[in-house]
């Protein structure tokens, strides 16, 4: 049976009837489905018509046309009866008193199913609407996992909630416009829905920028007037070219790109809608693959190819597993013309996606070829709700996972990738397995050795050069651009603190018990599930990460600990207290840090100051921030140097010159014989003769930066030289 195609037939305007609205459903269900199914979705609508009975939309009319016409969408895209039935019933859990239990009663667990995943989270409480929007939409994506059917309802729902936005206030239409344009229509496009996707894309930028989607509009309807001769034209030597060497074709038309893909072209690449509108496009629909490829010769014969404006989609399909040729040709009167060429099953799957896959068959409906490829088109959002804890950084990387330009790119066995547009190395690194990325060090592209950071191309073949001991760089997050690379380097940085925080915290308690002669070992494990109980902790492993945090003070805890373990009358005073000191030994982690008022470096006298969510923060003692926490003497620890202690430490120097030309280069020049490293550089001009050289050196301890000091003060160009606080 032929499918329909009435999908944008459906009223923008509710029906004020509900019964009229489902009679209208009755007819497109009649065209596919069988008497019982039918019986099915009237049921459904009963239940859902009852439910909503004294509902109203914002426009006034009866609530259940809402439920109707999600469940018209997808019957004229030919879904089984448990989707349509489940799009009668998707808002009974969310706004009336019918529950889940009542609906696997009535409908059986996969309907059941379908609803809940629709089903909005409204029992919970939500500090801001992109939290409950993050958690609502992470809800959906498990249900999703069990079965693809709940995000074809929930497009379906959020098309026909987009075709009725004019009833709404300004502010609220903009935010679902923009929320439309960000992840729904880039999930309809992942899933190949090329219908549903383009009105979501007009229908959001006339929502949310409604002058120029007019300006646009009337500007490409005065256009296509001006074209229709010249299109006509070239379609009809087209057509004679073709038919001239005995090529079947089904048909040809002239393709249109859509309102906000216009606006967005001029906007991206800064070109006038004059440009845009020279090109003419054209789709040509074949029997079968091999004539495609015969199809394309011929109208390489008919006009002159554009070099390198060729793609083939066939042999490597789009990651939404869109299939055709793409030609661009010098056509008549030199107007350039796109051409696609592509089968008429290549053609039914783009326009439907996922959904051309769920021909109804029986009953036992279950359709796991459709599931199976709906998983791999969504395969990164379903990884991504494992590695993110915050729901803002999870819907920041559901929109970069649904970034829809590709780049192709080849491992070293020839297996193809494809990674948005603007992917690094350390992107595919992370596309072949989180394990790969995580351990990566290096990258070879064609065989020649490349920063991780460099931008990917199209057929190049990249092979990753991998370490037991590496590690994923913080840095990496200044260059990546997929959600699995972004949200693994978080994860392990995420870990990686608490793993950090976890070990300080356990070192601060245990110097801090050993100032009162005691250790951890010392006390039972009464003794601690009790002080765990009193600070309201889950175990020691969360107390630990607590105090190498910041947020618990480990003589507190060690004070608490000591005295709930002596008699009443042996009460320990705190000035009985010796502190020793507790030993810095490197340059990098992430819950001690060095402060940037005053720049510490080994050899500098130290104090440590506790710094809630952060850790321990390392200052010079006569830093002006120690002298306000006089008052505060539980937040500063006494802390030393490691003697052999190793790495590179910041500090910032002031050099100040004599105004005359090469002085930068013989300044940098002698500061890189002294090895040290510069990592910034300001130049402040005093007057016409003496300029001030502010700088931000590494160096390795107190010494190193005295050597640098000797050498800079040697230079005859040089009037002062002294470290800044």
């Amino acid at each position: 049976m032929k499918r329909s195609n009435k999908l944008h037939e459906i009223s923008t305007h509710t029906l004020a009837s509900g019964e009229t609205a489902y009679k209208l459903l009755e007819e497109d269900l009649e065209s596919y489905l069988d008497a019982e199914p039918i019986k099915t979705i009237a049921k459904a609508y009963q239940i859902a018509n009852e439910a909503h009975t004294g509902q109203k939309r914002h426009s006034g009319e009866d609530y259940i046309t809402h439920p109707v016409a999600v469940a018209r969408i997808l019957a004229q895209m030919h879904m089984d009866h448990q989707s349509v039935a489940a799009a009668l019933l998707h808002d009974v859990i969310e706004d009336t008193t019918v529950d889940k239990d009542t609906i696997v009663k009535e409908f059986g667990e996969r309907v059941a199913l379908l609803v809940d995943g629709v089903s909005k989270l409204t029992q919970m409480k939500f500090e801001s609407h992109i939290e409950a929007q993050a958690e609502n939409f992470r809800k959906m994506l498990l249900a999703m996992a069990k079965d693809i059917r709940v995000i074809l309802i929930k497009l379906a729902d959020r098309l026909h909630n987009m075709r009725t936005l004019g009833v709404l206030r300004p502010e609220k239409r903009r935010r679902i416009a923009r929320e439309t344009l960000e992840i729904y229509a880039p999930i309809a496009n992942r899933l190949g829905m090329h219908r549903i996707w383009v009105e979501f894309e007009d229908l959001g930028f006339a929502a949310l920028h409604p002058l120029r989607h007019k300006v646009l509009h009337n500007a490409v309807k005065q256009a296509r007037g001006n074209r229709k001769e010249i299109m006509d034209k070239i379609a009809k030597e087209l057509a004679m070219h073709l038919d001239k060497i005995g090529l079947k074709i089904n048909t040809i038309t002239g393709r249109e790109k859509h309102l906000y893909s216009i606006y967005k072209k001029m906007r991206n690449k800064k070109i006038p809608f004059t440009e845009i509108m020279d090109v003419y496009a054209f789709r040509i629909v074949v029997d079968k693959i091999d004539t495609c490829y015969r199809v394309l010769g011929a109208v390489h014969q008919l006009y002159k190819p554009v070099a390198q404006r060729f793609k083939d989609y066939i042999a490597i399909p789009k990651i939404n597993n869109y299939q055709s040729l793409h030609t661009t040709l010098f056509g008549p009167y030199g107007v350039p013309i796109e051409i696609q060429i592509r089968t008429s099953s290549m053609h039914q799957e783009a326009e439907d996606g996922i959904a051309a896959h769920w021909l109804y068959k029986s009953d036992n409906f279950s359709p796991d070829d459709a599931q199976v490829k709906a998983r791999s088109l969504l395969k990164g959002l379903f990884e991504l709700q494992e590695n993110t804890k915050s729901p803002v950084e999870f819907i920041e990387n559901v929109k970069i996972d649904l970034f829809p330009d590709e780049v192709y790119v080849f491992t070293p066995r020839g297996e193809i990738k494809e990674l948005p547009s603007g992917a690094t190395a350390v992107d595919f690194a992370y596309s072949v397995h989180s394990d790969i990325g995580n351990s990566c060090i290096a990258a070879k592209i064609n065989r020649r050795l490349a920063p991780l950071s460099t931008v990917l191309r199209n057929g190049q073949t990249i092979e990753i050069v991998t370490a037991p001991g590496a590690r994923p760089n913080p840095a990496w997050l200044n260059f990546v651009v997929t959600s699995k690379a972004r949200s693994n380097i978080r994860y392990y940085i995420r870990e990686q603190r608490r793993s950090e925080s976890k070990n300080l915290g356990k070192e601060l308690l245990e110097k801090a018990l050993k100032d009162f002669g005691k250790s951890i070992n010392d006390f039972t494990d009464r003794q601690l599930k009790h002080i765990l109980k009193n600070m309201q902790y889950y175990s020691m492993h969360e107390l630990y990460e607590s105090i190498g945090l910041g947020n618990q003070l480990p003589i507190a805890v060690a004070k608490e600990l000591v005295e709930q373990a002596q008699t009443r009358h042996k009460k320990l005073k705190t000035q009985e207290v010796v502190s020793n000191p507790l030993i810095i030994k490197g340059s990098k982690g992430m819950v001690v840090n060095f402060a940037d008022c005053c720049y510490p470096i080994p050899g500098d006298p130290i104090v440590g100051v506790f710094s809630s969510g952060i850790g321990l923060m390392i200052h010079n003692q006569d830093c002006e921030h120690i002298a306000k926490l006089v008052s505060k003497p539980d937040k500063i620890v006494n802390v030393q140097w490691e003697e052999n202690i190793s790495g590179e430490f910041t500090v910032k120097v002031i050099v100040e010159v004599v105004n005359q030309r090469g002085v930068l280069a013989k300044v940098a020049g002698t500061i890189s014989q002294a090895e040290a490293n510069i990592e910034n550089v300001h130049i402040d001009s005093e007057d016409n003769r003496y300029n001030k050289i502010k700088l931000t050196l590494t160096v390795k301890n107190r010494v190193h930066l005295a050597r640098v000091m000797r050498r800079l003060r040697a230079l005859h160009v040089v009037v002062r030289f002294y470290r800044t606080r």
